[in-house]
Protein backbone atom coordinates (compact mmCIF):
# COMPACT_ATOMS: atom_id res chain seq x y z
CA UNK A 1 0.00 0.00 0.00
CA UNK A 2 0.92 3.66 -0.35
CA UNK A 3 0.91 4.95 3.22
CA UNK A 4 1.27 8.59 4.30
CA UNK A 5 2.39 9.21 7.88
CA UNK A 6 1.70 12.71 9.24
CA UNK A 7 3.86 13.74 12.21
CA UNK A 8 3.77 17.50 12.24
CA UNK A 9 6.22 18.23 15.09
CA UNK A 10 7.97 14.88 15.59
CA UNK A 11 10.33 14.08 12.74
CA UNK A 12 11.67 10.52 12.61
CA UNK A 13 15.04 12.09 11.76
CA UNK A 14 15.23 14.26 14.90
CA UNK A 15 17.85 13.83 17.61
CA UNK A 16 15.99 12.51 20.66
CA UNK A 17 16.00 14.09 24.10
CA UNK A 18 14.76 17.61 23.41
CA UNK A 19 11.57 19.04 24.90
CA UNK A 20 9.46 18.00 21.90
CA UNK A 21 11.54 15.04 20.67
CA UNK A 22 10.86 11.69 22.27
CA UNK A 23 8.58 8.70 21.99
CA UNK A 24 6.49 9.89 19.05
CA UNK A 25 9.60 10.41 16.92
CA UNK A 26 10.75 6.87 17.72
CA UNK A 27 7.28 5.41 17.14
CA UNK A 28 6.93 7.00 13.69
CA UNK A 29 10.48 6.02 12.68
CA UNK A 30 10.20 2.39 13.79
CA UNK A 31 6.68 1.88 12.44
CA UNK A 32 7.61 3.39 9.08
CA UNK A 33 10.71 1.18 8.89
CA UNK A 34 8.72 -1.95 9.71
CA UNK A 35 6.06 -1.13 7.12
CA UNK A 36 8.71 -0.39 4.50
CA UNK A 37 10.41 -3.70 5.29
CA UNK A 38 7.06 -5.42 4.67
CA UNK A 39 6.96 -3.95 1.17
CA UNK A 40 4.78 -0.87 1.67
CA UNK A 41 5.55 2.53 0.11
CA UNK A 42 5.77 4.86 3.14
CA UNK A 43 6.21 8.62 3.20
CA UNK A 44 6.42 10.59 6.45
CA UNK A 45 5.32 14.23 6.31
CA UNK A 46 6.75 16.49 9.02
CA UNK A 47 7.11 20.26 9.31
CA UNK A 48 10.18 21.91 7.83
CA UNK A 49 12.01 23.48 10.80
CA UNK A 50 15.30 24.54 9.18
CA UNK A 51 16.07 26.44 5.98
CA UNK A 52 18.68 23.95 4.76
CA UNK A 53 16.42 20.88 4.81
CA UNK A 54 15.74 19.25 1.43
CA UNK A 55 12.13 18.63 0.52
CA UNK A 56 12.59 14.86 0.63
CA UNK A 57 15.11 12.72 2.51
CA UNK A 58 15.43 8.99 1.95
CA UNK A 59 15.75 7.16 5.26
CA UNK A 60 18.27 4.31 5.46
CA UNK A 61 15.32 2.19 6.60
CA UNK A 62 13.53 2.48 3.27
CA UNK A 63 10.94 5.24 3.75
CA UNK A 64 10.91 8.89 2.66
CA UNK A 65 10.71 11.90 4.98
CA UNK A 66 9.03 14.90 3.34
CA UNK A 67 9.53 18.35 4.90
CA UNK A 68 6.36 20.42 4.63
CA UNK A 69 6.68 24.23 4.42
CA UNK A 70 4.19 25.29 7.09
CA UNK A 71 5.20 28.19 9.28
CA UNK A 72 8.73 29.54 9.71
CA UNK A 73 11.63 27.27 8.74
CA UNK A 74 12.93 27.20 12.29
CA UNK A 75 12.15 25.31 15.52
CA UNK A 76 8.72 26.17 16.93
CA UNK A 77 7.26 24.72 20.14
CA UNK A 78 4.57 22.20 19.28
CA UNK A 79 1.92 24.06 21.28
CA UNK A 80 2.43 27.04 18.94
CA UNK A 81 1.96 25.07 15.71
CA UNK A 82 -1.84 25.03 15.47
CA UNK A 83 -2.11 28.19 13.27
CA UNK A 84 0.10 26.49 10.67
CA UNK A 85 -1.91 23.28 10.30
CA UNK A 86 -4.24 24.68 7.62
CA UNK A 87 -1.19 25.53 5.49
CA UNK A 88 0.21 22.07 6.21
CA UNK A 89 -3.02 20.43 5.04
CA UNK A 90 -3.30 22.59 1.92
CA UNK A 91 0.25 21.67 0.92
CA UNK A 92 -0.61 17.98 1.29
CA UNK A 93 -3.64 18.38 -0.98
CA UNK A 94 -1.53 19.93 -3.71
CA UNK A 95 1.15 17.26 -3.29
CA UNK A 96 -1.25 14.32 -3.28
CA UNK A 97 -3.06 15.50 -6.41
CA UNK A 98 0.22 14.98 -8.26
CA UNK A 99 1.92 11.71 -9.10
CA UNK A 100 1.72 10.07 -5.65
CA UNK A 101 -1.61 9.74 -3.84
CA UNK A 102 -1.70 7.67 -0.64
CA UNK A 103 -4.22 4.89 -0.15
CA UNK A 104 -4.38 5.63 3.58
CA UNK A 105 -3.19 8.42 5.86
CA UNK A 106 -2.04 7.75 9.43
CA UNK A 107 -1.95 10.90 11.57
CA UNK A 108 0.20 11.04 14.70
CA UNK A 109 -0.87 13.59 17.36
CA UNK A 110 -4.00 15.69 17.20
CA UNK A 111 -2.61 18.57 15.16
CA UNK A 112 -1.39 16.11 12.55
CA UNK A 113 -4.95 14.81 12.51
CA UNK A 114 -6.35 18.23 11.62
CA UNK A 115 -4.02 18.54 8.63
CA UNK A 116 -4.64 14.92 7.64
CA UNK A 117 -8.43 15.14 7.56
CA UNK A 118 -8.33 18.46 5.73
CA UNK A 119 -6.26 16.83 3.00
CA UNK A 120 -7.92 13.42 3.19
CA UNK A 121 -11.40 14.86 2.73
CA UNK A 122 -10.39 16.81 -0.37
CA UNK A 123 -8.40 14.00 -1.97
CA UNK A 124 -10.77 11.21 -0.90
CA UNK A 125 -8.32 9.21 1.24
CA UNK A 126 -9.25 7.51 4.56
CA UNK A 127 -7.56 8.73 7.76
CA UNK A 128 -6.38 6.73 10.77
CA UNK A 129 -5.59 8.64 13.98
CA UNK A 130 -3.12 7.93 16.81
CA UNK A 131 -3.16 10.60 19.53
CA UNK A 132 0.04 9.69 21.43
CA UNK A 133 -1.23 11.97 24.22
CA UNK A 134 -4.62 13.38 25.16
CA UNK A 135 -5.48 16.91 26.18
CA UNK A 136 -7.86 15.72 28.90
CA UNK A 137 -5.07 13.80 30.61
CA UNK A 138 -2.57 16.63 30.24
CA UNK A 139 -5.06 19.15 31.64
CA UNK A 140 -5.83 16.87 34.59
CA UNK A 141 -2.19 16.50 35.58
CA UNK A 142 -0.75 19.90 34.65
CA UNK A 143 -3.67 22.21 35.40
CA UNK A 144 -2.77 25.86 34.81
CA UNK A 145 0.70 24.81 33.63
CA UNK A 146 -0.82 23.15 30.57
CA UNK A 147 0.24 25.21 27.54
CA UNK A 148 -1.92 23.36 25.00
CA UNK A 149 -4.14 25.45 22.70
CA UNK A 150 -7.50 26.13 24.32
CA UNK A 151 -9.47 24.17 21.70
CA UNK A 152 -7.31 21.04 21.83
CA UNK A 153 -9.78 18.82 23.69
CA UNK A 154 -12.64 19.82 21.41
CA UNK A 155 -10.57 19.09 18.32
CA UNK A 156 -9.52 15.71 19.72
CA UNK A 157 -13.14 14.73 20.32
CA UNK A 158 -14.15 15.87 16.83
CA UNK A 159 -11.31 13.86 15.31
CA UNK A 160 -12.23 10.75 17.27
CA UNK A 161 -15.82 10.91 16.01
CA UNK A 162 -14.87 11.61 12.41
CA UNK A 163 -11.76 9.76 11.28
CA UNK A 164 -12.04 6.29 9.78
CA UNK A 165 -10.31 4.59 12.73
CA UNK A 166 -8.72 5.58 16.02
CA UNK A 167 -5.67 3.57 17.08
CA UNK A 168 -5.46 3.42 20.87
CA UNK A 169 -2.15 2.28 22.32
CA UNK A 170 -3.38 0.82 25.60
CA UNK A 171 -6.50 0.04 27.66
CA UNK A 172 -6.15 3.22 29.69
CA UNK A 173 -6.38 5.32 26.53
CA UNK A 174 -9.54 3.49 25.46
CA UNK A 175 -11.18 4.45 28.75
CA UNK A 176 -10.13 8.08 28.38
CA UNK A 177 -11.48 8.28 24.84
CA UNK A 178 -14.81 6.70 25.77
CA UNK A 179 -15.21 9.19 28.63
CA UNK A 180 -14.50 11.99 26.13
CA UNK A 181 -17.31 10.74 23.91
CA UNK A 182 -15.43 8.81 21.22
CA UNK A 183 -17.35 5.62 20.28
CA UNK A 184 -15.63 2.41 21.34
CA UNK A 185 -16.56 0.92 17.98
CA UNK A 186 -14.31 3.48 16.28
CA UNK A 187 -11.19 2.20 18.09
CA UNK A 188 -8.66 -0.56 17.58
CA UNK A 189 -5.99 -1.18 20.22
CA UNK A 190 -2.52 -1.59 18.71
CA UNK A 191 0.37 -0.95 21.11
CA UNK A 192 3.72 0.48 20.11
CA UNK A 193 6.56 -1.94 19.52
CA UNK A 194 10.24 -2.33 20.30
CA UNK A 195 13.17 -2.90 17.96
CA UNK A 196 14.32 -6.38 18.93
CA UNK A 197 17.48 -6.03 16.86
CA UNK A 198 18.64 -2.86 18.57
CA UNK A 199 17.47 -3.87 22.04
CA UNK A 200 18.62 -7.33 23.14
CA UNK A 201 20.35 -8.80 26.22
CA UNK A 202 23.59 -9.65 24.42
CA UNK A 203 25.97 -6.90 23.38
CA UNK A 204 28.28 -4.25 24.79
CA UNK A 205 27.33 -2.38 27.96
CA UNK A 206 28.23 1.09 29.20
CA UNK A 207 30.95 1.21 31.81
CA UNK A 208 29.93 1.25 35.45
CA UNK A 209 31.54 1.37 38.85
CA UNK A 210 32.37 -2.16 40.05
CA UNK A 211 30.36 -3.33 43.04
CA UNK A 212 27.73 -0.55 42.86
CA UNK A 213 24.19 -1.28 41.64
CA UNK A 214 22.96 0.88 38.75
CA UNK A 215 19.44 2.25 38.44
CA UNK A 216 18.75 3.76 35.02
CA UNK A 217 16.02 6.23 34.08
CA UNK A 218 15.51 7.53 30.54
CA UNK A 219 13.45 10.27 28.94
CA UNK A 220 13.01 13.90 28.03
CA UNK A 221 13.86 16.24 30.91
CA UNK A 222 10.34 17.51 31.50
CA UNK A 223 8.32 17.72 34.69
CA UNK A 224 5.80 14.97 34.01
CA UNK A 225 8.47 12.29 33.54
CA UNK A 226 8.93 12.22 37.33
CA UNK A 227 12.71 12.50 37.55
CA UNK A 228 12.37 14.50 40.77
CA UNK A 229 10.54 11.57 42.33
CA UNK A 230 13.39 9.28 41.27
CA UNK A 231 16.03 11.56 42.80
CA UNK A 232 14.11 11.74 46.09
CA UNK A 233 13.66 7.96 46.05
CA UNK A 234 17.44 7.46 45.94
CA UNK A 235 17.59 8.48 49.61
CA UNK A 236 15.88 5.14 50.33
CA UNK A 237 18.26 3.13 48.10
CA UNK A 238 21.68 3.15 49.82
CA UNK A 239 24.86 2.51 47.83
CA UNK A 240 23.16 2.40 44.40
CA UNK A 241 23.78 4.97 41.66
CA UNK A 242 21.11 6.54 39.47
CA UNK A 243 21.98 7.41 35.87
CA UNK A 244 19.65 9.80 34.03
CA UNK A 245 19.78 9.58 30.23
CA UNK A 246 18.02 12.27 28.24
CA UNK A 247 17.76 16.00 27.78
CA UNK A 248 20.22 18.18 25.87
CA UNK A 249 23.73 17.00 24.95
CA UNK A 250 26.07 16.60 27.91
CA UNK A 251 27.85 19.88 27.17
CA UNK A 252 24.59 21.83 27.52
CA UNK A 253 23.32 20.29 30.77
CA UNK A 254 24.81 23.11 32.84
CA UNK A 255 22.55 25.63 31.12
CA UNK A 256 19.41 23.47 31.09
CA UNK A 257 16.98 24.74 33.78
CA UNK A 258 15.48 21.34 34.59
CA UNK A 259 18.86 19.61 34.72
CA UNK A 260 20.07 22.27 37.16
CA UNK A 261 16.98 21.74 39.30
CA UNK A 262 17.59 17.99 39.40
CA UNK A 263 21.19 18.47 40.46
CA UNK A 264 20.18 20.96 43.15
CA UNK A 265 17.54 18.52 44.40
CA UNK A 266 20.13 15.72 44.52
CA UNK A 267 22.37 17.92 46.65
CA UNK A 268 19.55 18.79 49.03
CA UNK A 269 18.64 15.08 49.38
CA UNK A 270 22.24 14.13 50.07
CA UNK A 271 22.52 11.90 46.99
CA UNK A 272 24.45 14.17 44.61
CA UNK A 273 27.39 11.74 44.55
CA UNK A 274 25.04 8.96 43.41
CA UNK A 275 22.96 10.77 40.76
CA UNK A 276 24.55 11.26 37.35
CA UNK A 277 23.08 13.10 34.36
CA UNK A 278 24.64 12.07 31.05
CA UNK A 279 22.45 14.06 28.65
CA UNK A 280 21.27 12.97 25.21
CA UNK A 281 22.50 9.64 23.89
CA UNK A 282 22.24 8.58 20.22
CA UNK A 283 19.51 6.02 19.78
CA UNK A 284 21.90 3.41 18.42
CA UNK A 285 23.86 3.56 21.69
CA UNK A 286 20.89 3.19 24.05
CA UNK A 287 21.20 -0.60 24.19
CA UNK A 288 24.59 -0.19 25.89
CA UNK A 289 23.01 1.86 28.65
CA UNK A 290 20.08 -0.50 29.21
CA UNK A 291 22.41 -3.52 29.38
CA UNK A 292 24.54 -1.76 32.00
CA UNK A 293 21.60 -1.39 34.42
CA UNK A 294 20.27 -3.61 37.17
CA UNK A 295 16.86 -1.90 37.06
CA UNK A 296 15.11 0.55 34.75
CA UNK A 297 12.90 3.00 36.64
CA UNK A 298 10.09 4.93 34.92
CA UNK A 299 8.26 7.26 37.28
CA UNK A 300 6.05 9.60 35.21
CA UNK A 301 2.95 11.28 36.60
CA UNK A 302 1.14 10.12 33.47
CA UNK A 303 2.32 8.27 30.39
CA UNK A 304 0.26 7.62 27.23
CA UNK A 305 2.37 4.55 26.46
CA UNK A 306 6.06 4.69 27.38
CA UNK A 307 8.67 3.13 25.09
CA UNK A 308 11.70 3.12 27.40
CA UNK A 309 10.36 0.36 29.71
CA UNK A 310 9.80 -1.83 26.64
CA UNK A 311 13.32 -1.19 25.39
CA UNK A 312 14.74 -2.13 28.78
CA UNK A 313 12.56 -5.25 28.95
CA UNK A 314 13.80 -6.36 25.54
CA UNK A 315 17.34 -6.07 26.93
CA UNK A 316 16.40 -8.32 29.84
CA UNK A 317 16.21 -5.54 32.44
CA UNK A 318 13.46 -5.55 35.10
CA UNK A 319 11.35 -2.40 35.42
CA UNK A 320 10.01 -0.47 38.40
CA UNK A 321 7.36 1.93 37.13
CA UNK A 322 4.48 4.07 38.27
CA UNK A 323 1.06 2.51 37.73
CA UNK A 324 -0.15 5.03 35.12
CA UNK A 325 -1.32 4.92 31.51
CA UNK A 326 0.30 2.42 29.20
CA UNK A 327 2.79 1.28 31.84
CA UNK A 328 -0.02 -0.72 33.43
CA UNK A 329 -0.19 -2.77 30.22
CA UNK A 330 3.49 -3.24 29.42
CA UNK A 331 4.77 -3.91 32.96
CA UNK A 332 3.14 -6.92 34.61
CA UNK A 333 3.29 -6.26 38.35
CA UNK A 334 5.12 -9.02 40.16
CA UNK A 335 6.11 -10.73 36.89
CA UNK A 336 8.25 -8.41 34.74
CA UNK A 337 8.71 -5.72 37.37
CA UNK A 338 6.96 -3.74 40.08
CA UNK A 339 4.32 -1.01 39.83
CA UNK A 340 4.12 1.76 42.44
CA UNK A 341 1.95 4.87 42.96
CA UNK A 342 2.98 8.02 41.10
CA UNK A 343 4.69 10.87 42.99
CA UNK A 344 5.54 8.66 45.98
CA UNK A 345 9.34 8.71 46.52
CA UNK A 346 9.21 6.41 49.53
CA UNK A 347 7.17 3.72 47.76
CA UNK A 348 9.46 3.98 44.74
CA UNK A 349 12.61 3.83 46.83
CA UNK A 350 11.40 0.86 48.84
CA UNK A 351 10.48 -1.02 45.65
CA UNK A 352 13.91 -0.34 44.16
CA UNK A 353 15.77 -1.32 47.33
CA UNK A 354 13.69 -4.46 47.75
CA UNK A 355 14.34 -5.59 44.19
CA UNK A 356 18.08 -4.87 44.41
CA UNK A 357 18.24 -6.96 47.59
CA UNK A 358 16.44 -9.91 45.98
CA UNK A 359 18.71 -11.24 43.26
CA UNK A 360 16.54 -14.29 42.47
CA UNK A 361 13.41 -12.17 41.97
CA UNK A 362 15.35 -9.65 39.89
CA UNK A 363 16.65 -12.37 37.57
CA UNK A 364 13.17 -13.88 37.28
CA UNK A 365 11.74 -10.49 36.34
CA UNK A 366 14.51 -10.02 33.76
CA UNK A 367 13.70 -13.28 31.97
CA UNK A 368 9.97 -12.62 32.02
CA UNK A 369 10.49 -9.04 30.80
CA UNK A 370 12.52 -10.16 27.81
CA UNK A 371 10.00 -12.87 26.91
CA UNK A 372 7.06 -10.44 27.13
CA UNK A 373 8.77 -7.85 24.94
CA UNK A 374 9.60 -10.44 22.29
CA UNK A 375 6.20 -12.14 22.29
CA UNK A 376 3.90 -9.12 22.39
CA UNK A 377 5.73 -5.97 21.30
CA UNK A 378 7.68 -6.64 18.11
CA UNK A 379 7.47 -3.78 15.59
CA UNK A 380 6.94 -6.41 12.93
CA UNK A 381 3.75 -7.57 14.67
CA UNK A 382 2.63 -3.96 15.23
CA UNK A 383 3.14 -3.16 11.54
CA UNK A 384 1.20 -6.26 10.49
CA UNK A 385 -1.76 -5.35 12.70
CA UNK A 386 -1.82 -1.77 11.45
CA UNK A 387 -1.55 -2.89 7.83
CA UNK A 388 -4.72 -4.92 8.40
CA UNK A 389 -6.45 -1.78 9.73
CA UNK A 390 -5.21 0.26 6.75
CA UNK A 391 -6.58 -2.36 4.35
CA UNK A 392 -9.97 -2.34 6.10
CA UNK A 393 -10.44 1.43 5.95
CA UNK A 394 -9.10 1.64 2.41
CA UNK A 395 -11.58 -1.03 1.29
CA UNK A 396 -14.47 1.01 2.68
CA UNK A 397 -12.87 4.16 1.22
CA UNK A 398 -15.22 6.40 3.13
CA UNK A 399 -14.07 10.07 3.13
CA UNK A 400 -13.74 11.60 6.60
CA UNK A 401 -16.33 14.19 7.63
CA UNK A 402 -14.48 16.52 9.97
CA UNK A 403 -13.89 20.14 9.00
CA UNK A 404 -10.47 21.23 10.21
Amino acid sequence: MRIAMISEHASPLAILGGEDAGGQNTHVAELSAALAAAGHDVRVYTRRDAVDLPVTVRSPDGYDVVHVPAGPAEPVAKDALLPHMRTFGAWLVERWRGDWTPEVVHAHFWMSGLAAVQAGRQVGVPVVQTYHALGTVKRRHQGVQDTSPARRIGYELQLGRSVDRVIAQCRDEVGELVRMGVPRSAMTVVPSGVNLGTFAPLGPAAEREPGRARILTVGRLVERKGFQTVVRAMAHVPDAECVVVGGPPAGLLETDPYARRLRALARSCGVADRVRLVGAVPREEMGRWYRSADILVAAPWYEPFGLTPLEAMACGVPVVATAVGGLRDTVVDGVTGDLVPARDPRALGEALAGLLDDRIRRFAYAGAARARARQHYSWTVTAERLAEVYAEVAAVHRPTRVVA
